[in-house]
């Protein structure tokens, strides 16, 4: 890894303790075979504490590697291969004896730790240097059939001395949700700090039904996929030059000053109360304000779209298990007009469209199942008017504490473009923080737009 902004340390490999876990095949359901396409997700946590090197490199580093171990125990899968043999035969999840992922450890040598936990705009390839590239795709060896194996996680640690340190992770989705993820990242934490108590992870993909028959659809439409969309190794994509990552913060009192205005405006239009959560009014101000930022001024009748992913775990249709480790999101596309969304009621008719869409995907789960495919497989003909929301409020990222306190700031890598959006818990006391990455003069616009928006609803309220 050549990066002149940081120094590698060390490059290892970490797996479970030797003859822990037995050789595991785990079949892939269909809430996993379409995320076989995404490209791997990457997530970075920055940890503020005034260590000096050494003790970074003797004590922090040890443990860390110590604790992940005993986690890659009950979390095998991240050290295992992604098995892609070619038609008939299935993708799987394979673990054998001594299968491990890779773990790099290096310095910050140009970078002021201050500057990448701030909120203000920063350029998007700020945080390219502490993000770990997955090894390339291998054919099985002793197989001329060209079965592939696929790695699904790589890490790396990154030290700031006397500041702090970050820990990125890239990981493939077909192996875990935000939700199974996030169980990981605690429950390593937990081993690594003086936390202890988080449950083990339930491996079993034969609870997942599948009474639609969606899984042989779902591999029919990836085996007609060039194999090239499922090798990427999350490397750094270029991006245009002026383009900067931002991450805003809406406090309690923003979100409940838009949960009455939604309110409000449904009875004044007579209509039932939606669905008005935090995702719903956070989303809907986001929406507004990000194609009130753009420069188009045609195409007012053209569709917009914002695809939602919810974790169905709680859904009564699936009754899966909340420690169920895998993938169980479920997709909902909320789909309005511009002239709608940019017009005097856009956030009310941003609420209707998001709050209708996610009332379904509760009644009927596996209709947003179905939408996981077509989305990505339609992606480049919906993506000009398409927003990806990444994260959730509900996933706790604030709450993954090594020892060293909460994280000084966490955020979603790939939030790179102007097609997603992440959404997290807040790291002060309550409230929302949105991540989301524009071009410079398209940002400075953005930000004037939400804040006019919030100080005219908090009068409303008033």
């Amino acid at each position: 890894m050549a990066n002149k902004r940081v120094k590698v340390i060390e490059q290892c490999h970490i797996g479970p303790p030797p003859g822990s876990v037995a050789s595991t095949s785990i079949p892939l359901t269909f809430f996993d075979i379409p995320w076989l396409c995404c490209p791997p997700i990457k997530r970075v946590f920055f940890y503020e504490f005034h260590y000096p090197k050494s003790h970074l490199l003797q004590e922090v580093i040890p443990n860390l590697k110590q604790s992940l171990s005993l986690t890659l125990k009950h979390f095998f899968p991240f050290s295992s291969n992604i098995v892609f043999p070619p038609k008939p035969q299935t993708p799987h999840i394979l673990y054998k004896e001594g299968d491990t992922l890779p773990f790099i450890v290096a310095e910050s040598t140009t970078t002021n730790l201050n500057n990448l936990v701030s909120d203000s705009p920063r350029d998007v390839t700020c945080l390219h240097p502490f993000v770990p590239v997955l090894p390339s795709p291998r054919a099985l060896e002793e197989d001329e059939s060209g079965t592939l194996l696929i790695s699904p996680m790589a890490i790396q640690v990154t030290i700031f001395p006397n500041s702090g340190l970050a820990i990125c992770i890239t990981f493939r989705h077909v192996v875990a949700d935000g939700k199974a993820f996030h169980h990981f990242m605690k429950f390593w934490a937990s081993l690594c700090g003086p936390k202890v108590g988080h449950d083990l992870p339930l491996l079993d993909r034969n609870m997942i039904q599948d009474p639609n028959g969606l899984r042989p659809i779902f591999l029919e439409a990836i085996w007609n996929i060039p194999i090239k969309t499922m090798e990427s190794k999350g490397q750094v994509n270029n991006v245009p030059s002026d383009m900067v990552r931002r991450t805003f913060v809406l406090r309690n009192e923003h979100v409940e000053n838009l949960k009455k205005y939604v309110t409000t405006k449904c009875q004044n239009h007579g209509l039932e109360t939606l669905h008005v959560s935090t995702f719903v009014v956070t989303c809907s101000l986001i929406w507004v304000c990000k194609v009130k930022s753009e420069n188009n001024t045609k195409d007012d009748d053209e569709l917009h779209i914002l695809a939602i992913m919810a974790d169905s775990r709680n859904l009564p249709q699936f009754s899966i298990p909340l420690t169920y480790f895998g993938n169980c999101v479920v997709c909902g596309n909320a789909e309005i007009t511009k002239s709608k969304l940019v017009g005097q009621n856009g956030i009310f008719e941003a609420a209707i469209a998001i709050g209708s869409k996610i009332r379904c995907l509760q009644y009927e789960g596996y209709k947003g199942a179905e939408t996981l495919m077509s989305n990505f497989t339609e992606f480049a003909t919906l993506g000009k008017h398409m927003l990806l929301t990444a994260g959730s409020p509900k996933l706790d990222v604030y709450e993954t504490d090594f020892g060293w306190g909460k994280p000084k700031m966490s955020e979603v890598v790939q939030v790179e473009s102007s097609m997603s959006v992440s959404l997290s818990d807040c790291k002060g006391k309550g409230g929302i923080e949105v991540g989301i990455a524009l071009g410079r003069t398209q940002m400075m616009k953005f930000n004037t737009l939400m804040e006019e928006f919030l100080e005219e609803i908090a009068l409303h309220d008033s």
